[in-house]
């Protein structure tokens, strides 16, 4: 696979995929501009190099069909603003009116096409849609991490048909992170796993046993692991058919030599919300009819331990219902014990990665994954489709 760095992009028209699938209000104003200032090295890098940058994104899910809410004119702005430059926006991404927007650019200036879902071709990988986009561009940059565990047109198809392809480097840090933590990691690797649900962490948690040092398990999927071990865990998220897994996973650790640290105690409630009653007690104590709904304080410490012996650390999942203030203390304090540990730490998956921005303790990250569900799938060991059309 190439990297941008690697190949000649002066003067040429260059197809750049992002991922620009940002939260809007209701009156289409950008509310969170994340993942436009991800994309900003690559298309920041291309300017100076003096290519013609068409800069290419979806927004929402709006199916094949053009539906207004879902257009990306409210991000031209935006980009433009942070670029300090203008960019142009093309109500579509294909056709004469863009072909005619592409050969009139001069070197150095950027467009934004069009929303690409709109476009049922997009979601399909069609191939004739893809040589359709390939036809705009001398060159093709993938810089769209957070989907490319999606085949599609713009991610995938176009690669058989634009002459060079190559990744970006928001791409290329994600790919080259991960692989510092998970191929070739300096060890102890800690592994911070956590959710609600066991079953959405399935082929994560039997991938990455064969590769950590120690496994922090947290959040609601703790308390299946901990009912297969013989607790009661009351009225706590628990999947009973995913118990014999828990089990399968514990004993795998052990044969490994993995140390695994699931909860000693717990702050419990009778309900999820942030005026109930709450307690902090033993988790073998957890009265019928309570909750657990995050980790306790002697968790917290013993998690943390861990974690200031690790010399690489990967996350994802938080450790309790963070999004209520009673209940984030777990996951804001082992974000704090990462941040301090100086080790290579790498987070990803959205509810994590808020987490790590609402303590303010992002920049003591060594790596936050802007895909949660890619980041997910190279945790399971998978090859991404994206990727793999780049190669």
């Amino acid at each position: 696979m190439k990297y941008l760095d690697q190949i000649d992009v002066s003067g040429k028209k260059v197809f750049v995929r992002v991922d620009f699938n940002v939260p809007m209000d209701k009156a289409g104003n950008v509310t969170d501009d994340t993942r436009i200032r991800a994309g900003l090295p690559t298309i920041n890098y291309l300017r100076e190099k003096k290519a013609k940058v068409i800069v290419a994104s979806h927004l929402g899910r709006p199916k094949g069909k053009r539906v207004d809410e879902f257009s990306l004119k409210p991000v031209a702005p935006v980009l433009a603003g942070l670029l300090k430059t203008d960019v142009a926006f093309i109500d579509d991404c294909t056709g004469e009116k863009t072909h005619a927007a592409v050969n009139a650019m001069q070197p150095g200036e950027v467009i934004l096409l069009e929303n690409l879902r709109f476009h049922p071709g997009e979601d399909k990988n069609d191939d004739a849609f893809a040589r359709e986009l390939a036809s705009l561009c001398d060159v093709y940059i993938n810089d769209a991490f957070a989907v490319a565990h999606r085949s599609a047109a713009s991610n995938t198809a176009i690669t058989k048909f634009a002459p060079v392809s190559a990744a970006g480097f928001l791409l290329k840090n994600e790919i080259e992170y991960f692989n510092k933590a998970m191929k070739d990691p300096a060890r102890p690797l800690v592994a911070i796993i956590g959710g609600a649900k066991v079953s959405d962490k399935i082929k994560l948690l039997e991938n990455i046993i064969d590769n950590v040092d120690c496994l922090l398990v947290g959040g609601g999927m703790a308390f299946t692991f901990l009912k297969a071990s013989g607790i009661s865990v009351g009225n706590s998220i628990c999947e009973n058919d995913m118990l014999e897994l828990a089990r399968r996973i514990m004993d795998k650790a052990k044969a490994k030599n993995v140390r695994l640290l699931l909860p000693t105690d717990t702050l419990i409630a009778q309900a999820p919300s942030a005026d109930a009653e709450r307690n902090i007690v033993n988790i073998r104590d957890i009265p019928d009819g309570w909750m657990g709904l995050d980790i306790g304080p002697a968790t917290i410490a013993s998690f943390s331990d861990a974690v200031n012996e690790a010399k690489t650390i990967v996350w994802n999942g938080p450790l309790g219902m963070f999004e209520l203030v009673p209940f984030s203390s777990g996951t804001f304090k082992l974000v704090d014990a990462v941040a301090q540990s100086g080790a290579l730490s790498i987070v990803g998956g959205g509810d994590t990665d808020t987490a790590v921005h609402k303590t303010g303790k992002s920049d003591k990250i060594s790596y936050i994954s802007t895909g949660g569900g890619a980041f997910l799938e190279l945790l399971e060991g998978k090859t991404l489709p994206a990727v793999a059309a780049l190669g």
